[in-house]
């Protein structure tokens, strides 16, 4: 029997990098017609289990039992970077929910200087990249680091530190401009022709959605988020009609759902998997047996991106839940305080790992 960083329990022998990799766990596709918006949005918005990190025993049955197919990261470090020895490691991380905690105002997902500092560590050793379904100024405003790249709008627009930019600055999507801190940074946007339609449809579901209380759009650039999380139940519904109605005349958008938002994005085959693997490539790593890319996330879009490891067998996920739900994750997080519990082991490793490798 192992036991689990933070007081979490294991009651299981942890399985072995490729049998994790064998796990068959497909996940449902989301119906997005107007009857099944509002199950959706249920289904997304699962209700957290009060998970008792100094008491173990408290732990839910379901969540253990859950457990046994995502193991924790933190209790399987040593299996996670054994796997990764004489590898290049690649991180890929989500902001909400992952580096900061959910909040019921989107403007107040402020980052602790604590997690700050240590996500700033962690890019001086390994690339580091942070990809969200924010846009990537909004993302820069939360976490003020030049050295990350930075991938927003659910990985549609993307930009990486000057001098780092590797193969995005010759791609045809490419622009340079100055950050606020007036480092100049590259930018990839998959799909710089929806701009006018995505502010149109911005100015159209303000104006729907103003007089349901709690309700909020929120302008990502390349995409729309419509959060619900501040809205009476009863009055869902009423959210998903007038996205609905709006989202009509519009076929070249498309809708997906996140924890109490609707997000709705370009119709391109464009998502955080293939932001991924285009950093990947811009790195030089898409084509090496050396690397190891992990992604960490809390969110249905982050699926995209689990699903890109997990079918490559040369990296994997790791989710960020505190609820039993299905993923391509292998691993798992309950909450952003683990997450930089593992940041923090990872540096630690990375540090001694380059002592002997110097000796």
């Amino acid at each position: 029997m192992g036991s689990y960083a933070n007081g979490r329990n294991c009651t299981h022998d942890d399985p072995s990098v490729e049998e994790l990799k064998e796990l068959a766990l497909p996940l449902k596709p989301m119906p997005l017609h107007a009857s099944g918006w509002l199950n959706d949005m249920k289904i997304s918005s699962p209700t957290s289990i009060c998970v008792n990190i100094g008491n173990p025993g408290a732990f839910d049955p379901i969540y253990r039992a859950w457990t046994k197919k995502y193991p924790s990261a933190l209790n399987a470090f040593d299996r996670i970077v054994a796997y990764g020895k004489g590898k290049k490691i690649a991180l890929f991380l989500d902001y909400d929910g992952t580096l900061s905690p959910i909040v019921d105002e989107p403007d107040n997902a402020i980052m602790s200087d604590q997690m700050r500092e240590v996500v700033k560590n962690v890019a001086l050793h390994l690339p580091t990249a942070i990809i969200s379904g924010r846009s990537c100024d909004k993302v820069f405003d939360f976490v003020k680091l030049t050295e990350l790249y930075y991938a927003g709008s659910h990985g549609i627009d993307i930009m990486s530190p000057l001098g780092k930019s590797g193969s995005v600055t010759g791609h045809k999507s490419c622009t340079n401009y100055s950050n606020k801190q007036d480092k100049e940074v590259k930018m990839f946007q998959a799909a710089s022709e929806f701009l006018p339609m995505i502010d149109e449809v911005f100015r159209l579901l303000v104006e729907k959605i103003r007089g349901i209380h709690g309700a909020k759009v929120e302008n990502n650039k390349f995409c729309l988020s419509v959060h619900y999380r501040n809205v009476d139940e009863k009055d869902w519904p009423l959210v998903a009609e007038h996205t609905n109605d709006v989202l009509k005349a519009y076929p070249r958008l498309q809708l997906s759902h996140g924890r109490k938002v609707l997000e709705i994005r370009p119709v391109i085959d464009w998502n955080k998997g293939k932001a991924v693997e285009f950093l990947l490539d811009s790195l030089g790593l898409a084509n090496c047996d050396n690397v190891l890319p992990i992604y960490i996330g809390d969110d249905r879009t982050d699926e995209d991106a689990f699903k890109v490891l997990r079918e490559d067998k040369r990296g994997f996920g790791i989710l960020v839940s505190s609820v039993p739900k299905e993923s391509h994750a292998l691993y798992s997080l309950v909450d952003p305080s683990e997450v930089m519990d593992f940041l923090k082991r990872l540096v630690k490793w990375k540090e001694e790992a380059s002592r002997i490798t110097m000796k």
